[in-house]
């Protein structure tokens, strides 16, 4: 249920209210708008459709939410979220971010070396993984806490926000201490314990679409980390599975408006991941910006043959510097900005 408060509803009318929620037995999130504040209660929907909501003093209207994903859905909030990452950079409302590094961190002196060069060329988030779901369990795994401690340190010294996949509930404490965004990929995109576990953190996720997921499994999966209380959801579309081997996966550029139409969540687009070619990244994230993402997750490396993890599909900092500046040019074209990093 979505509660309409009315315009001249005071702060005291408004803690009543959400006292008056809990004492239901349900729980509630507050979106503020420019004109009005809507309340997201929920619980049970048939408790919900006999509670007395419209009774309380303050309440100007009471709907019922149609789609499943409530907290995530246009309903819910009709403008655009705006993700703080911190060191000035912002994800949604026009925000552009430019997430890139390696894949994974091999040591402070080759992260530092990227980190400086993808910085210059106009990077403001600084990715790179201390633990790695690999296919193989005898491929490199990441470096763990050490690598947390690496990309930490680089992402303090660069004065870039960083943030780093984890992989499972008992690791959130752990990478909490490191990042300022959590990355949930693909695989585990419906790990619901993980979820939920990063959902009752204060950190921003990044959340990545399964592989064999549709729209309305991706906004699930970003509900449960918004009904646990963490509303700073970024949703992140990397291709499907499709039955073409030419590229690694099948990106679904119409993800990008789809769910614009149906979520108020920023999106973004991993092209590296989504293609797995170099040769095809900057025409796919440059198709990301053009249909309307709120920013492009690229991996970068200054030496791909030596890279441990993924290094066939990184481009080199030239090309990304290259890359970037051409999706500057898009950026003034469609109306987005690029938050700039503080200088060294």
């Amino acid at each position: 249920m979505i509660i309409v408060l009315k315009p001249d509803c005071t702060e005291d009318q408004l803690g009543h209210i959400l006292e008056k929620i809990e004492e239901m037995g349900f729980r509630h999130e507050i979106s503020k708008g420019v004109k009005r504040t809507l309340i997201g209660v929920l619980g049970e929907e048939d408790q919900l459709r006999n509670a007395p909501l419209a009774a309380i003093p303050g309440v100007e209207d009471v709907m019922s939410v149609l789609k499943p994903f409530k907290l995530a859905s246009r309903e819910f909030q009709e403008h655009d979220s705006v993700i703080e990452l911190g060191h000035g950079i912002k994800i949604g409302g026009g925000a552009l971010a430019l997430i890139a590094g390696p894949c994974a961190i091999e040591g402070e002196d080759v992260l530092r070396a990227i980190a400086k060069e993808v910085k210059d060329a106009g990077a403001n988030v600084l990715r790179g993984g201390a633990f790695k779901p690999r296919t193989s369990p005898y491929s490199f795994q990441g470096l763990g806490e050490e690598g947390l401690k690496i990309l930490r340190a680089v992402g303090d010294e660069m004065k870039m926000p960083v943030v780093t996949e984890v992989m499972d509930p008992r690791q959130v404490p752990l990478i909490d201490k490191y990042t300022d965004m959590f990355q949930i990929g693909a695989r585990n995109m419906q790990n619901f314990n993980l979820l939920t576990e990063v959902g009752q953190t204060n950190r921003p996720v990044l959340l990545k679409r399964g592989m064999s997921a549709s729209i309305q499994d991706l906004l699930m999966s970003a509900e449960y980390i918004l009904s646990n209380g963490n509303m700073k959801v970024i949703l992140c579309e990397r291709g499907i599975r499709s039955f073409d081997s030419s590229t690694r996966n099948l990106l679904d550029m119409a993800a990008v408006p789809n769910v614009k139409g149906l979520s108020h969540l920023p999106i973004i687009v991993d092209p590296s991941h989504a293609t797995g070619r170099p040769d095809l990244i900057p025409s796919m994230a440059l198709a990301s910006v053009a249909a309307g993402a709120d920013g492009v997750h690229i991996e970068v490396h200054n030496c791909p043959e030596k890279a441990m993890s993924d290094g066939p599909q990184a481009l080199l900092p030239n090309q990304y510097a290259d890359l970037v500046k051409q999706i500057r040019d898009l950026a003034a074209v469609v109306g987005k900005t690029i938050p700039a990093t503080q200088s060294v």
